[in-house]
């Protein structure tokens, strides 16, 4: 099943809206195919293996990251395709979420193929964490990356912010942009930095994201870069009381305004327009707004070593004030060493259990 999880990380930023899935065919202890979803609209990766193993399928185990599907969608059900290639067991990480598409497991199971579930579901859920979110909540999934020095600073004391971290740090968060459905920052990055919020440093995404910037008045400067390439890769101003005259222009320039009465119907108004992964990338007042309303639900740190001092600007200088006594300890998920600096990912919130009563012991 880790082989399975590791071969769907290969259809990282092209496989959305579909989940990644990776399957592994194992006959007499030996592998005899294996493959995943490459890209949307293409074959599941339980046909791929199946396609991979040939005859040597029948009578075979096959290790899947998700529960197959059993609706006919691009492609036919994958239940189907295992039940027709004569395979006697089934291992699936996860059930799947999305209604249209559950039930393979119990398709397998009344044609008399063995179905085992549950191995390495927490990792299986990890990878789809956005696809499980989107059956359980009206929001995105929120991952809120932050670049800092050693004595937690986003920016110097003159609000300089480029570049702290290297640039193996920063090809990996552009690689976390590809994964994503939309990228955001906060006004005051888009003064400071000018950002494009394309993905350069990383392979590219099947969809470029869209961009976001999260402006109250929707005073975006016109001659910022996300505006003037508005018309190439979609641009999203969330404003909860934008500025008539400037979102006009901003029309004009085909950006798109969207008028939320708060941060959490601003993030319901990108995932009403398909957005279920959200990358947000700063600065310091959104991420404490975020966190202040408890809308991240995982949290990336690229550590540089420097040390920027006085005078330089906290991460978590607008974050909510929690006493030593309550403040959660979050749960690590990964940590790397991207050349000099350092990569950690937080639990800010953690997904939903699969409800046990969902779950069919192994030949059942």
């Amino acid at each position: 099943m880790r082989r399975a999880l590791s071969l769907a990380r290969r259809g990282w930023g092209q496989t959305a809206p579909n989940p990644m899935v990776g399957a592994v065919v194992v006959r007499d202890g030996a592998v005899v195919g294996e493959g995943h979803h490459a890209r949307y609209g293409e074959a599941h990766a339980e046909v791929a293996a199946l396609a991979a193993a040939g005859d040597l399928a029948r009578g075979a185990t096959v290790y899947v990251s998700l529960e197959p599907c059993a609706h006919h969608g691009h492609t036919p059900p994958c239940a189907d395709a295992l039940i027709a290639a004569g395979v006697a067991r089934v291992v699936v990480a996860t059930r799947d979420p999305n209604p249209a598409a559950a039930g393979g497991s119990a398709r397998l199971r009344a044609a008399g193929v063995d179905v085992v579930e549950g191995v390495e579901e927490d990792d299986a859920r990890e990878l789809n964490a956005p696809f499980f979110h989107a059956f359980a909540a009206r929001r995105p999934w929120v991952t809120l990356k932050l670049a800092l020095s050693l004595d937690g600073a986003i920016a110097d004391a003159s609000g300089g912010s480029r570049w702290i971290t290297g640039p193996r740090a920063r090809a990996a968060a552009h690689a976390l942009r590809a994964g994503s459905d939309a990228v955001g920052v906060g006004l005051g990055t888009v003064i400071a930095d000018d950002p494009s919020l394309t993905v350069r440093d990383a392979a590219a995404s099947r969809v470029p994201p869209m961009r976001v910037v999260f402006d109250r008045r929707a005073r975006i400067p016109l001659d910022a870069v996300l505006v003037r390439t508005a018309r190439d890769v979609p641009t999203v101003v969330v404003a909860e009381s934008p500025d008539a005259p400037s979102a006009r222009a901003l029309e004009g320039a085909g950006v798109e305004v969207v008028c939320a009465p708060s941060l959490e119907a601003g993030l319901e108004a990108l995932a009403g327009r398909g957005v279920r992964a959200l990358l947000v990338e700063g600065g310091a007042r959104l991420a404490g707004a975020l966190l202040g309303h408890a809308l991240v639900d995982r949290l990336i740190i690229f550590r540089a070593p420097v040390l920027l001092g006085a005078g330089a600007l906290g991460a978590f200088a607008f974050a909510p004030s929690t006493p030593l006594s309550h403040a959660a300890r979050l749960r690590v998920i990964e940590r790397r060493t991207l050349g000099d600096d350092t990569m950690a990912v937080y639990a800010v919130r953690e997904l939903a259990p699969v409800p046990a009563a969902e779950r069919q012991p192994a030949g059942q």
